[in-house]
């Protein structure tokens, strides 16, 4: 049976011998894929393998440091900190010095940049804490992804990165009351939390001679149908970062943790992100990600509605949303069949 290298279970066996694109051996036929099997395997970029058939197939526990590079999880908890530091001093000095960025996000884009698999990396990274300084860690990983898949270069890509990464610098000024608040903001709380554009814009202008930079923080809640804030700037009025900016942020926000939200599983959240990106999202930008994220659920174990378990064998080409599902020896196609719905999806 042929599944991707990050649906691999403990005691998986090659049922072939496998090769790179250049015709070197990896691994043979037989081997048990154990931690050293699959670092080969990611080592040489290998996406699929086949292996023995199972003798069941109910969803088994992870084997997440076998299928995601050990270094990213600690390499990504660095980040969220130098985040915080970055933080704290802004809040302190009015400004985000140049060397704190470069140490804090240059060695998030040099090791995530090489690990395709995005979905897992979420999957994996995404937590209950910190709840702000993760999401700006993930909104400048998927910002710099968002670039490289619309085409750009690795320096403008960086950049865009760069930009996602201090997109919400301007909430070091909101009182952690209101960031954190359970229940719902009052009138006034809310004004001040929109207000934290307006301080990023004002922190970052102190602190670099980057308009880019500056207009993603002050641009990133603008929406192209004119309904965001602060400005309520419309269509080409939006600085083309920022478009990026908010579509990795809305989907950050969407599926994390919150003290006021359930968090929301990654493939639901990118179908609502289709629904809105015909009128709030730059519809190329929204595009791009899901076109670029629904091949990596491609393996993944689900949860369908029914108490149902299965797994993601193939998107269909015109309806990215209603996968075709192995559930044991037999496939539920979502596009034609109304009973289920995928309730979660699994590393």
């Amino acid at each position: 049976m042929r599944v991707h290298v990050t649906d691999l279970q403990p005691g998986d066996r090659l049922s072939q011998d496998t090769f790179t694109g250049f015709g070197l051996l990896v691994l043979s036929k037989g081997a048990v894929l154990n931690e050293h099997a699959v670092s080969r395997l990611y080592l040489h970029r290998i996406e699929y393998v086949e292996i023995e058939p199972r003798f069941s197939d109910t969803l088994l526990s992870p084997i997440e440091s076998d299928l995601i590079n050990p270094l990213l999880r600690p390499m990504y908890q660095e980040a969220v900190t130098g985040i915080e530091n970055i933080f704290g001093k802004a809040l302190e000095e009015g400004k985000v010095h140049e060397e704190d960025l470069k140490e804090s996000f240059q060695p998030l884009v040099d090791n995530f940049k090489a690990e395709r698999d995005v979905v897992s990396l979420l999957l994996l990274l995404n937590s209950q804490d910190d709840y702000t300084y993760q999401h700006s860690v993930q909104v400048g990983m998927l910002s710099y992804y968002i670039a490289r898949w619309l085409g750009w270069d690795e320096t403008h890509s960086v950049h865009a990165g760069k930009a996602g990464f201090l997109h919400d610098i301007g909430k070091c000024r909101i009182p952690d009351a209101i960031l954190n608040k359970p229940g719902k903001l009052s009138r006034e709380e809310y004004a001040e939390i929109q207000n934290h554009s307006k301080y990023g814009y004002e922190i970052l202008e102190n602190s670099f001679n980057d308009r880019v930079l500056s207009l993603a923080a002050l641009q990133h809640h603008e929406r192209m149908d004119g309904t965001g804030y602060p400005n309520r700037l419309s269509g080409e009025s939006i600085h083309p970062v920022s478009k990026i900016v908010a579509v990795a942020d809305t989907y950050s926000a969407m599926i994390s943790s919150r003290v006021y939200q359930e968090k929301r599983d990654l493939l639901v959240v990118l179908k609502e992100l289709h629904r809105v990106s015909f009128r709030e999202l730059d519809p190329e930008v929204t595009f791009t990600f899901i076109r670029h994220m629904i091949p990596n659920f491609i393996g993944k174990k689900v949860e369908l509605s029914g108490g149902v378990t299965g797994t993601i064998v193939m998107n269909h080409p015109t309806d990215f949303f209603h996968p075709l599902i192995r559930t044991g020896n037999e496939f539920i196609d979502l596009s034609v069949d109304p009973r289920y719905e995928i309730l979660q999806v699994y590393l």
